[in-house]
């Protein structure tokens, strides 16, 4: 099971670089880099940026890096105030923290890094059900679910809402991710949010309501106690990114998702061509303002989208489209800032 590293300080390599605008990408030591990185946000890119860390460290010694992940939106409220200089995230921005970043004079560029997939779970022993539909998970996740003990009291809610799954009769005990993790926000906009805009507009949601889940569960923002939970009841319902799921193996058993063309597995290849339902985008969000003075950071940054980025497939997440990542690349390049992407 992957152990999320939390509150690292590593000495960090640079890659080679000539002046602020960039260097060439790759672990070519420059030992006279000096200063300190604050990597902060999404538990689930933190493998990844923990992982290059390891290799940029090996060069810089006086470079100290720290690398936590206590959600994307923690990590957010610390890089728009100014605490953090990478901001990692499973998610875009959103508007309103970006306006919280401009009112504190905080410009961001953003970079798409790689794919990742929202895998739903439940325990082995669980075997009754195979496949969850949008419906499905609205009907045991979803604000309207409040109070449910079993997967069979969400049965009459997915009927309704035209699943024609057979929910069993057991214990639903959830457990997942809080309204502090990107994970969370990212399972609410691909999955229950249409729904939820639909029941309002039916007159049986409030619009408070369309972007949340059910309050009555265990939340959690570190993934490997949301699969603990997953591992100990025969009922037991949640979700966490593909990476984690992997990792539990046989621990867990990962349900197949039908979003509305057919049941589909979680698998590098089914995230990568977009046809697994709740597969994301995970980014850096790096401080323009600090970028442009840190010869480190500057340089932790061109590691990252160099030799570093081939991090993404052993940290169990999906590759960027040569395309994608050459976007990133230039977008880093240029220092554009701001979101393409800002989510509302």
């Amino acid at each position: 099971m992957r152990v999320p590293v939390a509150a690292l300080s590593l000495a960090l390599l640079a890659g080679a670089c000539s002046d602020n605008k960039g260097g060439d990408g790759t672990a070519s030591a420059n030992k006279g880099l000096t200063g300190e990185i604050v990597i902060s946000g999404s538990s689930t890119v933190e493998p990844i940026s923990s992982a290059v860390a390891e290799l940029f460290k090996e060069g810089a010694p006086d470079v100290k890096l720290v690398v936590d992940g206590p959600g994307t939106g923690d990590g957010f409220k610390r890089f728009c105030a100014g605490e953090t200089d990478i901001s990692d995230a499973s998610r875009p921005i959103k508007a309103e923290e970006a306006a919280a970043c401009k009112a504190k004079g905080v410009e961001f560029i953003e970079l798409k890094i790689a794919f990742d997939g929202i895998s739903v779970m439940t325990s082995p022993k669980n075997d009754s059900v195979s496949c969850l539909t949008f419906a499905d998970l609205y009907a045991l996740a979803g604000p309207e679910s409040v109070g449910f003990k079993k997967w069979s009291d969400a049965q009459a809610l997915a009927t309704e809402l035209g699943s024609k799954t057979k929910m069993p009769d057991v214990d639903l005990v959830m457990t997942a991710p809080g309204e502090e993790s990107g994970t969370y926000d990212s399972f609410i906009e691909i999955a229950l949010e249409g729904i939820a805009k639909e029941r309002v507009a039916a007159g049986k949601l409030t619009e408070d309501k369309i972007k949340t889940t059910r309050n009555d569960y265990q939340s959690s923002a570190n993934d490997n106690v949301i699969i603990q939970g997953i591992e100990g009841d025969t009922g037991s319902f949640g979700w966490v990114g593909f990476a984690f799921a992997s990792e539990a193996s046989d621990a867990v058993r990962t349900l197949e998702i039908d979003g509305g063309n057919g049941c589909e597995a979680p698998t590098a290849e089914t995230i990568a061509d977009g046809s697994y339902p709740l597969a994301r985008p995970l980014f850096l969000y790096v401080n323009k303002a600090k970028a442009d003075s840190s010869k480190a950071l500057t340089s932790f940054v061109d590691f990252y989208l160099g030799d570093g980025i081939a991090e993404v497939g052993p940290a169990g997440y999906v590759d960027l489209p040569k395309d994608q990542l050459a976007e990133s690349g230039a977008t880093w390049k240029a220092r554009k800032a701001g979101s393409a992407l800002s989510a509302g």
